[in-house]
């Protein structure tokens, strides 16, 4: 079900550093305000001490649950007005909420799901896998891939790696593509998501629907490459995330 549009105003509670240059902010629930897993919001800065050229209202996929007591959005700390902006301001500070938006949860068919995200792509599956496997349970198999150049870089690492020794229908495929700058252990799999990398992890899921989010041009060689091995382009879904 996706949620009718509504603007409220909600104030910033914390701040966490989930992975380097990553940070998840958290902000008051809204009484009665209901969303989706998977679904976004835009939010807006009320009255902020500076703005640029791509003004003072941007999309965020949430990243928290929808039984969580808390809203969460969870972005790249790029040197943007915005993003200074909601680092430095008071916690309380109150921000514009518009949405929710999308329709990307799970298919209602008993069809296999095969997630393929990179970077803060993460974030609607994270919102997803964290409502359902906590839930009731994932209702058929998922297998996610999830790239990043390095452990440091991985937002939801560990928690998602919780989630799948939780629940049997959940395969987890983190794959890390530049570990010469990784101070940290790695024993799983290394390089791009890319036809070999799904074939050993696939072998036995078929007729699955396919989930592609991510910068744009990564999804659009995710399309490509998956489209190329034979997946149907009725069973691919997709959600950019754009570069700010």
């Amino acid at each position: 079900m996706t949620t009718k549009s509504t603007m409220l105003q909600v104030p910033l509670v914390g701040r966490e550093l989930v992975a380097e240059q990553t940070m998840t902010f958290r902000f008051e629930k809204p009484a009665d305000w209901t969303y989706d897993a998977g679904q976004s919001v835009d939010l807006t800065l009320i009255s902020p001490s500076e703005t640029d050229e791509e003004g003072d209202t941007r999309p965020f996929t949430l990243s928290s649950a929808p039984s969580e007591e808390l809203l969460s959005i969870t972005t790249r700390l790029r040197d943007t007005a915005f993003k200074r902006e909601i680092q430095r301001m008071p916690l309380g500070t109150r921000l514009k909420i518009d949405g929710p938006f999308g329709n990307l949860g799970l298919h209602r068919a008993k069809r296999p799901a095969v997630f393929l995200t990179g970077g803060i792509g993460i974030t609607p599956f994270r919102s997803i896998l964290a409502e359902t496997v906590r839930g009731v349970g994932l209702p058929y198999r998922v297998v996610l891939f999830y790239a990043n150049r390095r452990p440091e870089d991985a937002a939801f690492l560990d928690e998602i790696a919780e989630l799948a020794d939780r629940d049997r229908n959940l395969m987890f495929v983190p794959t890390m593509t530049a570990l010469e700058g990784s101070d940290l252990r790695w024993d799983g799999e290394r390089g791009h998501i890319d036809p070999a990398l799904l074939a050993r992890h696939l072998e036995g899921v078929t007729g699955g629907i396919y989930y592609l989010t991510g910068p744009a041009g990564m999804v659009r060689a995710l399309r490509t490459m998956i489209l190329g091995v034979g997946v149907d382009q009725d069973d691919i879904r997709t959600e950019e995330f754009p570069g700010y």
